[in-house]
């Protein structure tokens, strides 16, 4: 904490919007409709989703909050002062500050889909830790991840709160995971939050909240077709639903059509029947031995585990060798 900054460094490394057509208009062509969830986060749907997070039903962010503040001191030893602390899919940058003040970390780079959601998550960060050097960078880090020009030296660790490495299948997973480790190199770390199985009835309900805000934020899709594409959908004529599929290890979230119609997009016209569902997300459950399995095929060897009483969730720290 020797230079004291204010200074947020913009990277806009420009994802492009046209993804989010090409991505639309393939996944309604297929014969098992589909919506890759990152679409999910436009400005409204970043908003939604930080609702969710407030839900009662939704416990994750609840166990989570606890097990990073009754450990921030054990998990900052283990990630080293002066590293630079990286989170892809930052968010409103809410859970990192649970760590800042023990960490001291030399920079903070936030990377985010969500520009202006990017924007003001950062600015704000800035006013709260005028100390903390902050870069963020808008970016698809599904694809890709960039560190932005100018960041400190130093260990580089990547932050993944809120079980958000659940969206992708086992392979992807592992992929994403040879990524981080390309990202830090050897010796560098990574601190993820993942949500473990458990009884299907808390799934359920953690994902159909009776405010409806999870059912909001899948329709909010819809409306940023009609909106960015042309599209004409009627959010009255599909609902959602959420449902934990045990075979496959996953929360399953869909758009289902509650009638026979036909929607245009964009100029393209797209049929269906009743009871036909545009798949959205999935969200996997691992349990801390299959999650290590992956870990150690992508380069990581496990250094520490933190679970609460009930099992409901983990935190790991990993780093890459």
């Amino acid at each position: 904490m020797n230079i004291l900054s204010q200074k947020v460094s913009f990277h806009d490394f420009e994802p492009e919007q046209e993804t989010f057509r090409e991505a639309v208009l393939k996944g309604l062509s297929r014969r098992q409709k589909q919506i890759p969830p990152k679409f999910f986060y436009d400005e409204i749907g970043s908003q939604l989703f930080e609702a969710i997070l407030e839900q009662p039903e939704y416990y994750i962010p609840n166990v989570e909050r606890d097990l990073l503040t009754t450990y921030a001191d054990e998990i900052s030893r283990l990630i080293e002062p002066g590293s630079v602390l990286i989170e892809p899919g930052s968010g409103s940058c809410e859970k990192v500050q649970l760590l800042l003040e023990s960490l001291l970390p030399s920079a903070y780079v936030p990377m985010d889909i969500s520009r202006e959601f990017l924007k003001q998550s950062a600015y704000g960060l800035s006013h709260k830790y005028p100390w903390l050097p902050i870069y963020p960078a808008c970016l698809d880090f599904t694809q890709r991840m960039l560190l932005p020009h100018g960041i400190p030296h130093g260990r580089r660790v990547v932050f993944i709160p809120g079980s958000s490495l659940g969206n992708f299948d086992p392979l992807e997973v592992q992929h994403f995971l040879t990524g981080i480790h390309r990202l830090t190199g050897n010796g560098g770390g990574l601190l993820v939050g993942l949500d473990r199985k458990k009884d299907p009835s808390v799934l359920n309900a953690a994902y159909n909240d009776a405010a409806g805000i999870t059912a909001e934020f899948n329709l909010n899709l819809l409306t940023r077709i009609n909106n960015k594409l042309d599209g004409n959908f009627d959010f009255n004529r599909f609902e959602h639903r959420a449902y934990y599929n045990d075979q496959r290890g996953r929360i399953e979230m869909h758009l289902v059509s509650s009638e026979d119609q036909q929607v245009s997009i964009s100029g393209q016209d797209f049929r269906f029947i009743n009871g036909e569902y545009i798949h959205t997300e999935n969200s996997y459950k691992y349990s801390p031995d299959e999650f290590i399995t992956l870990a150690n095929a992508s380069g990581f060897r496990l250094i520490k585990t933190w679970s609460d009483n009930q099992h409901l969730f983990s935190v790991y720290f990993l780093e890459a060798v």
